[in-house]
């Protein structure tokens, strides 16, 4: 009897090792797939997009290729690519399909952009593709930049702003009608939000990026330093003050100097505040303020250089007017809107503002006590301070008019405290001398 049980139980247990073995093989290949996956999204996600130079050339060459078979042109393609007075110089960074490189131009730097690698990744214009013989009129071309510029912006834009931004070019094919490169090229162009931002609004505002010229799908604006949150000031002072190493050894770049240039930025700031807010048909908001999307030129402006996150009115509130069930729902970026409870809608309109970001990520690192220094019990800084604090926490979209109080004090501090500081510096100058 002993050995027929024996022989059951070693059945019993032979059905239950089959099981669990089948379950580890089952739990091992499905970690396999796992991990293969998780390479490939790395790979794809990080490695393809890792900023090298031997890629980018890769990229120019390219591009310098489809010019030469006439599949693309643009007013820097013939330096780009046969008198060489555009040469490529390093790869700034890679970014979710945007290349970003930097070049010289006639010894001057400038950045080569594109939202996408390759030409062919863009979205051809349907009449390229239905006529063998294309001739479009002038008009013609001003309608439809027209009606994708309105897509893009989210605006009305008027007929008479695309011969404005691109009048040179028709009106020297007024004759002749453009040729299918050009128009291969301009439709690449007005498919990149960030290039019909700046083009539009370059001639409008001293606060955003200047185009200086396309080829294909790249286009060139000029090269500013960005901003870096892990910098003492924020910004490279040290480059726009041209400190030369005996100053900065003498601390020199610590003084005055620095704090007066530090005052005149934020006063630039405020201007671009008020020039947002206020020049155009349409407020424009900026939805992700940090110091690295914004630069400093040489005569202290402040300019606007990654505009991808930045909307005007109307597609700003398409943008917030989304489902919800708390105000954390409501927040794209560092736009907020606020949840109406009783509809599960977010509010179409945003309750902070630009200035109140700027107040809050930018101005309270540089008036902070620590920052500051033994000037920090100054009575004009004490109240500088209380104002920076009361902009970032007040100074929303809902409340209009105390947030342009709050910006004129602001405004009034930063002046005054810039006039005491030139005089300061007048009046050590005339005692050392």
């Amino acid at each position: 009897m002993w050995p027929s049980r024996g022989d059951s139980g070693l059945r019993w247990l032979k059905p239950k090792f089959s099981r669990r073995s089948t379950l580890l093989i089952v739990l091992f290949w499905f970690g396999m797939w796992v991990f293969l996956n998780g390479l490939l999204f790395v790979h794809r996600t990080m490695i393809s997009d890792f900023c090298t130079d031997d890629k980018s050339k890769k990229i120019i060459q390219r591009l310098c290729d489809q010019y030469r078979r006439g599949v693309l042109t643009g007013d820097l393609c013939e330096d780009l690519c046969v008198s060489r007075r555009l040469q490529y110089k390093r790869c700034l960074y890679y970014e979710n399909g945007k290349k970003v490189l930097q070049a010289d131009w006639k010894g001057v730097p400038v950045v080569l952009k594109s939202k996408l690698e390759n030409f062919s990744s863009y979205e051809s214009l349907g009449l390229l593709e239905y006529q063998d013989t294309l001739e479009l009129s002038a008009m013609d071309v001003v309608l439809y930049a027209t009606l994708e510029m309105k897509s893009s912006l989210g605006l009305e834009v008027r007929n008479t702003t695309v011969p404005r931004l691109w009048g040179r070019g028709l009106r020297r094919r007024h004759q002749g009608g453009l040729s299918r490169a050009e128009l291969a090229s301009l439709w690449s162009l007005l498919q990149q939000e960030e290039y019909t931002f700046f083009r539009v609004l370059q001639d409008l505002s001293q606060h955003v990026a200047k185009v200086l010229g396309s080829c294909g799908h790249f286009y060139a604006v000029e090269y500013l330093v960005a901003g870096q949150a892990w910098s003492q000031h924020l910004f490279a002072l040290e480059e726009l003050l041209g400190l030369s190493t005996r100053d900065k050894e003498t601390g020199r770049s610590q003084g005055g100097l620095v704090r007066d240039i530090v005052l005149q930025i934020a006063l630039s700031f405020l201007d671009m505040v008020q020039c947002f807010d206020g020049d155009f048909a349409h407020r424009l908001h900026l939805c992700d303020i940090k110091p690295e999307n914004f630069a400093v030129r040489k005569d202290l402006t402040v300019v606007a250089i990654d505009v991808d996150m930045a909307f005007f009115e109307p597609k700003m509130r398409a943008i917030l007017e989304q489902n919800c069930t708390t105000d954390e729902d409501c927040n794209f970026f560092d736009c907020v809107s606020r949840c109406d409870v009783k509809r599960n809608k977010c509010g179409w309109k945003r309750v902070n503002s630009n200035l109140q970001v700027i107040c809050d990520k930018i101005f309270r690192h540089w008036f902070s006590p620590t920052l500051l220094g033994t000037r920090a019990g100054h009575p004009l800084e004490v109240e500088l301070q209380r104002a920076v604090q009361e902009c970032a926490e007040v100074a929303g979209g809902e409340r209009t008019d105390r947030g342009r109080v709050v910006q004129d004090r602001l405004l009034h501090l930063l002046t005054q405290l810039l006039q005491d500081g030139g005089g300061r510096s007048r009046r050590a100058e005339q005692g050392g001398g």
